[in-house]
Parts: structure tokens; C-alpha cells; sequence
């Protein structure tokens, strides 16, 4: 026999009976309500982590009676084990084919350079030679391109205090063409794979663009808590619909008519998949007359980080095709 209970009254204060069959209702929803905003808040977390799959790791673990919001976030952790093993296969066997093939093409470059270094060897010779040292070097680039994807798709593990102004005089001392205005850029990262971003942006700008054209790049640190790296170039003119599809993967313009012997086409998927490692992100514009303005924000080292570590992570490359 159920026998009422004494509940008081929000509104009016006053006490009204309620049999104890509705009490335990009521808190049978409560504890659903709390299992429910547990899955939201994990299915939250892992939209907003940083990177295609970063997060697949985290489970919900939802305890309490097999009932169905239990089946619900057991079915959705099952779901997440599932797509983890996926990616992370994905990952192996990108970096293990891509060492795999790396020792035959560095072999192919060692019998390619004495070959055409022989004092004998004819002009055809070595001009064939030539020829296949470039096109195994185009091959080793993308293997490196792979390596590099598959690296800075996983965890950056232990980060050190990076000033992106360094990387960028570092950078630019290799291009005399390009210019450089590196203002103090603090952050923290992987120092190999900032100095990768870096070397890509700029290599793309000298790489696509025009001839008696320029490539310049700038560093500083923002007041909203971020440090920012622009890289403008002139260059042919790029259609803002165009922009999306060269962060991706083996992505070129479609006028590109030198693509082949140019690139592996993985240098700005690159630069995207490093900044969203380090929460991120890459902006890109086309630039009034031609070629590009690709502009890379990461939340500053120092007492600011706290403010910026939660800007720029869940999205992708974000375009402007307006002024900034």
C-alpha cells in the first residue's frame, strides 16, 4: 500500500499530498534526465575535440539499471570503440606503407645520381637520369606528404613553447624572394610540425605564382588571446568556390596545367590538419588581382592560453571572400 508523502509546493508554498507512486516516477526521471545530459555533455566533447577523429577515444560509461537510456549509451560506446579501431588502422597503414616504400625510392635515387654523375655517361643518359631523379623525388615528397598527414593526425604528446616569428625568419631565410614581418607569435606545440605549416604556406606561395611575383608573411600575437600567420602572394586568380577543395588531400586548382611536376598536392592539407592538431584554424581568401591570402590563428602561449584553448576546434578550413 502506497501512503502519501508531504512534497511542498514551489509556487505556493504551501504543502499538497502525493502518493509515493508519482515520487518514485519523478525521480526515475530525474535520473534519467542526469544519464541524458551525461551523453550529451561526452557527445559534446567529442564534436569539439580537435581533428577528424581526435576524441574517439573518450566513452560515455553510463552506470545504472539496464534500462533503455543504459542500452542507448552502451550502443553509443560500442558505436565510438568501433570507428576508434577504424581510424586508427586507417593511420597505421598509412604510415607503414608509406616507410615501406620510402627505402626503394631513396634506392632508386642513390642509382640515379651515380648513374648520371659518370664521367662516360652520354647526354641522353643523363638526361633520362635527370628526368627520373624528378620524378622520384616528386615521389618521395609524397610519401614525406603521407608520413607527415599521419603523424600530425594523432596526438601531439609533449609540447614546448614554439615562437612562430622565428619559424618564420628560419623559413624565409630559405626563399630570398620572400619578405617577412615576424612579430613575436608564442605558442605551444609540436615544434617539427609549426615549423612543417610554416614551410608548406610558404612554399606553396612561391611555388603557384607568377613570374616577377612576390611571397610575403607575417607573425604576431592578437588581443582575443591568439597568434597569428599570414602568408599573401600574388598568383593566378583563384575562384573563392575553389578554395574548400585545395586543403584537400591531392587538391589542385582545375587551371592548375602544371600540377604533375609541381607538387603532391598534400602541402595545405597538411597545414590544415597541424593547425586543427594544435586547436587551430586555417582562414584563406582570395587576393585582389591574384593568388592568395592564407591567414593561420593558434591560441597563444603564456597566461592568455586558458582564454584561447577553446577557440578554433570542431571546424574546418573556414573561407573569406571578403576584405578582411
Amino acid at each position: 500500500m502506497q501512503f502519501p508523502q508531504q512534497v511542498h509546493h514551489a509556487r505556493t508554498g504551501s504543502g499538497i499530498q502525493v502518493p509515493g507512486r508519482l515520487v518514485g516516477q519523478q525521480q526515475r526521471r530525474l535520473a534519467d534526465d542526469r544519464s541524458i545530459d551525461q551523453m550529451t555533455r561526452a557527445a559534446r566533447r567529442i564534436a569539439d575535440s580537435p581533428g577528424r577523429d581526435r576524441g574517439l577515444h573518450e566513452r560515455i560509461a553510463l552506470d545504472g539499471p539496464p534500462d533503455e537510456v543504459k542500452r542507448l549509451a552502451d550502443t553509443f560506446d560500442l558505436m565510438l570503440e568501433r570507428l576508434d579501431h577504424s581510424f586508427d588502422g586507417q593511420r597505421r597503414f598509412i604510415a607503414n606503407a608509406s616507410h615501406e616504400l620510402r627505402t626503394p625510392l631513396t634506392l632508386n635515387r642513390t642509382l640515379l645520381e651515380i648513374a648520371v654523375r659518370r664521367r662516360d655517361v652520354s647526354v641522353e643518359v643523363r638526361q633520362l637520369g635527370e628526368t627520373l631523379l624528378e620524378i622520384n623525388g616528386r615521389h618521395e615528397r609524397l610519401i614525406d606528404g603521407l608520413l607527415t598527414l599521419a603523424k600530425s593526425d594523432r596526438e601531439l604528446g609533449e609540447l614546448s613553447y614554439v615562437d612562430l616569428a622565428d619559424v618564420v625568419t628560419h623559413v624565409a631565410a630559405q626563399h630570398p624572394a620572400v619578405t617577412t614581418s615576424a612579430d613575436e607569435a608564442p605558442a605551444m606545440g609540436n615544434a617539427v610540425l609549426l615549423e612543417r605549416l610554416v614551410q608548406n604556406l610558404v612554399e606553396n606561395g612561391v611555388r603557384y605564382n607568377v613570374p616577377d611575383g612576390w611571397v610575403q608573411v607575417t607573425s604576431g600575437t592578437r588581443p582575443d588571446g591568439l597568434v597569428e600567420l599570414v602568408v599573401t602572394n600574388t598568383g593566378p586568380v583563384v575562384p573563392p568556390y575553389e578554395l574548400p577543395g585545395l586543403f584537400e588531400p591531392f587538391r589542385r586548382l582545375t587551371t592548375d596545367r602544371q600540377a604533375t611536376r609541381m607538387g603532391a598536392g598534400l602541402g595545405l592539407s597538411i597545414v590544415r590538419t597541424v593547425a586543427h592538431a594544435h586547436r587551430g584554424h586555417v582562414y584563406a581568401r582570395p587576393r585582389d588581382g591574384g593568388g592568395l591570402i592564407v591567414k593561420v590563428t593558434l591560441p597563444v602561449a603564456g597566461p592568455l592560453q586558458n582564454q584561447a584553448t577553446g577557440v578554433g576546434t570542431g571546424q574546418d578550413l573556414l573561407v573569406h571572400r571578403s576584405s578582411a
